[in-house]
C-alpha cells in the first residue's frame, strides 16, 4: 500500500469515512451560494446564512475542544456525522420542496455548524488513537490528499447536479456522505488515553496558554485570520459579480474548479518541501490571495479570475499540510484538541465580520470597494508576518528542545492544530 497505515483496520474505515464526508462537503459551498442566490437573488440573504453556519463554530470550538479531550473521539465523531446528516437532509428536502424558506436554511445550516465546533477537534484524536506513532505523518498525508482530491472533483459534481436537477440534491449526497462516515465511524477501535480532568475554566485556559505563548504561533494566527475574512469577502460578492459580469452561474462554477486544483497542486508541493523556515514561507504563500480580490475588484476577465483564484489557492494548499506538521512537530501532544480549537477560532473569526460588512459596503460604494480592501488587508497582514522576528527566526529545530520540556512540565494537558 502506498500508505502503511492503511494496513490498520480502524484507520482505514476513517480514512474511508473521511473521503466519503469530503465528497459531499465538497459539493455543498457552489450549492449553497447558488441555491440562495436562485431563492432570493440577494447577497445580503447570502451572507446571513454563511454567517449562520459560521457564528455557532466559534462560539463553540474551544469546548469543542474540551470535550475531544474529555471524552472518546469516536463517540464524538459519530454524534457530530448524524446530527450535520440530519442538518444537510433538512436543506436539501427543503430545496426539492420548491419554496424553500431561508429561515429553515438558516436554522439548519446553524445546526451543521455547530456540529462543526465538536467534529473538528476530534479529528486529530482519531488519528493519534488508531494508528501508532510511526506512521502518523503518513496518516496525516494520506487525509491530506484525499481532502485535495475530493476537492478538486467537487466544484465539478457540483455544477453538474446544480446545472442538470438542482442543488437540492448536492445536500442530500453530502447527508448521505455524513451517514455513510457515521456508519464506519461506529466500526471503529479507536484508543483513548484518558486526561486528569480539571474545571472546564482550567482546561479552556491551559490551551489558551499553549497558544499565547508562542509569538510565531498568534502572530501567524492574525494572518490567517485576515485571509478568512477576505475569503468571506469574495464568497459573498463573488458569485453575483461572476453570474452578472464574468459570464454567468458556470463561470463562477470553474473559478471554484480553479481553486481547487491549486489547492491540490499546493499540497502536493508542500509534501516535497523541506524548508528551513517553514511558517515564514507558508504565510508569504497566503498572501497570494489578494491577486483574485484585486482582479475581480479591477473588473479582470475571466479568464484572469481563474487562473489568480487558482494560485491563490495553491498557496493556501501550501500551507495546510506546512502549518499542521509543524505545530505537530512543536505543540505537546497532550493538548492536542484544544489548541486545535483554538487555531481553528482565532483563524476563522474574522469570516462572521467579513460576511456582515461585504454587502453593507457593496449597498453603500459599490463591491469594488469592500473587494480592494480585502485585496489590500491580506496583502499586508500574510506577507507583514516577515517583520515579526517570532516568524522569521522560528525553525523546527530550534522550537523541538522547547516542545520536550514543555510536554514533560504539562502533564496533564492537551494540543494540537489544523488550518483555514
Amino acid at each position: 500500500m502506498a500508505y502503511p497505515p492503511l494496513r490498520e483496520r480502524s484507520f482505514r474505515l476513517l480514512f474511508l469515512g473521511q473521503s466519503l464526508s469530503l465528497v459531499g462537503d465538497a459539493v455543498v459551498p457552489a450549492a449553497l451560494a447558488l441555491a440562495v442566490l436562485r431563492a432570493t437573488g440577494s447577497t445580503s440573504a447570502l451572507a446571513l446564512v454563511l454567517g449562520c453556519v459560521m457564528v455557532p463554530r466559534l462560539l463553540l470550538l474551544p469546548l469543542g475542544g474540551v470535550v475531544a479531550d474529555r471524552f472518546n473521539a469516536r463517540t464524538v465523531a459519530l454524534t457530530t456525522d448524524l446530527v450535520r446528516c440530519a442538518a444537510q437532509l433538512c436543506v436539501g428536502v427543503q430545496l426539492l420542496g420548491g419554496s424553500p424558506r431561508l429561515w429553515q436554511i438558516a436554522v439548519a445550516e446553524a445546526i451543521g455548524g455547530a456540529g462543526s465546533a465538536f467534529a473538528m477537534p476530534s479529528l486529530p484524536r482519531l488519528i493519534t488513537g488508531s494508528v501508532p506513532d510511526s506512521q502518523r505523518q503518513a496518516a496525516n498525508s494520506a487525509l491530506g490528499v484525499v481532502k485535495s482530491a475530493t476537492g478538486l472533483g467537487g466544484p465539478a459534481l457540483a455544477g453538474a447536479l446544480i446545472l442538470t436537477v438542482g442543488p437540492g440534491w448536492a445536500f442530500v449526497l453530502d447527508a448521505v456522505s455524513f451517514a455513510a462516515s457515521a456508519a464506519l465511524t461506529a466500526a471503529m477501535r479507536v484508543v483513548h488515553v484518558p486526561v486528569p480532568r480539571g474545571s472546564l475554566r482550567v482546561d479552556l485556559v491551559e490551551g489558551w496558554q499553549e497558544v499565547r505563548n508562542r509569538d510565531w504561533y498568534w502572530t501567524s494566527l492574525l494572518a490567517h485570520a485576515t485571509w478568512n475574512g477576505a475569503a468571506a469577502v469574495l464568497m459573498t460578492l463573488g458569485p453575483a459579480l461572476a453570474v452578472q459580469r464574468l459570464g454567468g452561474e458556470h463561470t463562477w462554477v470553474a473559478i471554484l474548479q480553479a481553486g481547487a486544483v491549486g489547492l491540490l497542486l499546493g499540497s502536493l508541493l508542500a509534501g516535497r518541501a523541506r524548508l528551513t523556515h517553514p511558517v515564514l514561507v507558508a504565510n508569504l504563500g497566503l498572501a497570494t490571495y489578494a491577486l483574485p480580490l484585486a482582479l475581480f475588484a479591477a473588473g479582470a476577465p475571466a479568464a484572469a479570475v481563474i487562473t489568480a483564484y487558482g494560485v491563490a489557492l495553491a498557496g493556501l494548499g501550501f500551507l495546510n499540510p506546512v502549518w499542521e506538521t509543524t505545530v505537530q512537530a512543536v505543540i505537546p501532544p497532550d493538548v492536542l484538541a484544544r489548541v486545535t480549537s483554538y487555531d481553528w477560532l482565532l483563524s476563522l473569526a474574522a469570516m462572521p465580520l467579513g460576511y456582515v460588512v461585504a454587502p453593507l459596503a457593496a449597498s453603500a460604494w459599490g463591491p469594488q470597494a469592500p473587494l480592494w480592501a480585502a485585496s489590500i488587508a491580506v496583502g499586508l497582514a500574510c506577507a507583514g508576518t516577515a517583520a515579526a522576528p517570532g516568524v522569521r527566526r522560528f525553525t523546527v529545530a530550534a522550537a523541538a528542545p522547547a516542545r520536550e520540556t514543555e510536554g514533560q512540565g504539562a502533564a496533564g494537558s492537551m494540543a494540537g492544530t489544523t488550518r483555514t
